[in-house]
């Protein structure tokens, strides 16, 4: 796994799709029971799912846990900032 642009590790680990694990989190911007958005060093990170709780929250590290039903996990941007035309070009 290559790392991360700005340095920071991002790791995800999901158990049995009702705990999950991130790292290299950045800042949560929102959250209810059904969806959590996560900022993480490879992009926005939006979990939805029904009776999501944040379990842990420590930015200083990174980490994050999410418990309850995990239904989808997507991608939003990206951790690198060049532009798409720019990354055709390598």
């Amino acid at each position: 796994m290559s790392e991360m642009p700005n340095g920071k590790k991002h790791t995800l680990a999901l158990d049995s799709r009702s705990r999950l694990v991130l790292t290299g989190a950045e800042d949560v911007s929102g959250f209810n029971e059904e969806s959590v958005s996560v900022k993480t060093s490879a992009g926005t990170l939006l979990v939805r799912g029904s009776g999501l709780h944040i379990e842990r929250l420590n930015l200083e590290t990174g980490e994050v846990t999410v418990e309850g039903t995990v239904n989808a996990l997507q991608y939003s941007g990206s951790g690198d900032n060049r532009s798409r035309l720019a990354r055709l070009f390598r």
